[in-house]
């Protein structure tokens, strides 16, 4: 059987097995107004295993959002609210101790769930967003001298109020990095906030139907694995990842003195990841580089350390990353 063959079957295996696509945005749509972008980003991180990052002000619908995701997948929720005085087990849970036989049993955390949302995990204390970030990347907690393994579909939403610091313990770049993307989540339009309002004055309550079981997810997954990624399409990855590394080398000697460290090879991984999520999203099964161009702000703004000079003369990752694109051939 030739390659074009094999593509071909693989493009109509993803044709129906995204099938739910549509069906999931509309089911969506019933009750959150827009967000199309944070969707769609939350549906890559759960068919790649991948983390979402999100900075946001308070009153955009965030909770809102992946709780209706939840509902239309029939996916355990479970929102996590970080505060200061926030201890390790509140979040993985811990022993108890039987007084009958001397025994004892563990009581699993609020961690132990599909869809877990980590609100405002900046204000809680390094330990206890350490713990989170281990179950992130381990896929485990440790309960006394037991190792329990999360469910297979796994997400994790943190998310960090830009505006307000006081109070706040804010993360490490290297447990940034853990995240597969880091979204901004930005005002609705007006339209969108006319009909935000026209819904929050209807006495009719909008409900979603559950389309979809966390097995789908999965079965979704096992064909996310397989889309296909050219030889090309990773030079381009790799190019780019490069680039903010090594500006100088793609024509932009300028970007040196405003990059302190590049993007590690994680973003490399999450952005073959992302693409062919995002190729599975599309309804095909080959990745493409406006694939790559869709996902790359969202996954490397937060890989790239920003030196004093960039501070002081106000040049964002944003920009660089937008004269990364401008300068990196295309395939």
């Amino acid at each position: 059987m030739s390659e074009a063959t094999d593509l071909e079957l693989l493009n109509r295996e993803v044709h129906d097995k995204s099938r739910f696509v549509e069906g999931l945005f509309e089911e969506i749509g019933k009750v959150i107004i827009g967000q199309s972008n944070f969707i769609e980003k939350l549906l890559m991180g759960l068919l790649t295993g991948g983390h979402v990052l999100v900075e946001g002000i308070p009153g955009l619908a965030k909770t809102l959002t992946i709780k209706t995701l939840s509902d239309v997948i029939h996916a355990a929720f479970s929102r996590i609210q970080f505060t200061p005085d926030l201890l390790p087990a509140d979040l993985i849970g811990t022993e108890i101790y039987n007084h009958n036989d001397g025994s004892f049993s563990v009581k699993k955390g609020p961690v132990f769930a599909n869809i877990v949302l980590a609100d405002e995990i900046n204000r809680a204390p390094a330990k206890v967003q350490s713990a989170l970030l281990e179950a992130m990347q381990e896929r485990q907690v440790t309960i006394g001298a037991e190792s329990i393994g999360l469910p297979e579909i796994f997400l994790v939403l943190a998310t960090q109020n830009p505006i307000e610091q006081e109070g706040t313990y804010p993360l490490p770049e290297a447990q940034v990095d853990r995240f597969m993307f880091k979204l901004k989540v930005s005002y609705p339009s007006r339209a969108e906030e006319k009909e935000i309002i026209s819904r929050s004055i209807s006495p009719e309550e909008k409900r979603v139907e559950r389309i979809l079981t966390p097995e789908d997810i999965i079965n979704a997954k096992k064909v996310v694995e397989r889309v296909y990624v050219d030889d090309k399409i990773k030079e381009y990855i790799i190019n780019i990842v490069s680039a903010t590394r090594s500006p100088e080398e793609y024509g932009l000697k300028s970007l040196n003195d405003f990059i302190e460290y590049g993007s590690s090879p994680r973003a490399s991984i999450f952005l073959v990841k992302a693409a062919m999520a995002r190729a599975f999203l599309k309804h095909r099964g080959f990745v493409i580089p406006e694939d790559i161009k869709d996902i790359a702000l969202d996954i490397l703004r937060h890989r790239i350390i920003l030196s004093y000079e960039a501070e002081a003369e106000e040049v964002t990752a944003e920009e660089i990353i937008g004269k990364i694109f401008e300068s990196v051939e295309v395939p």
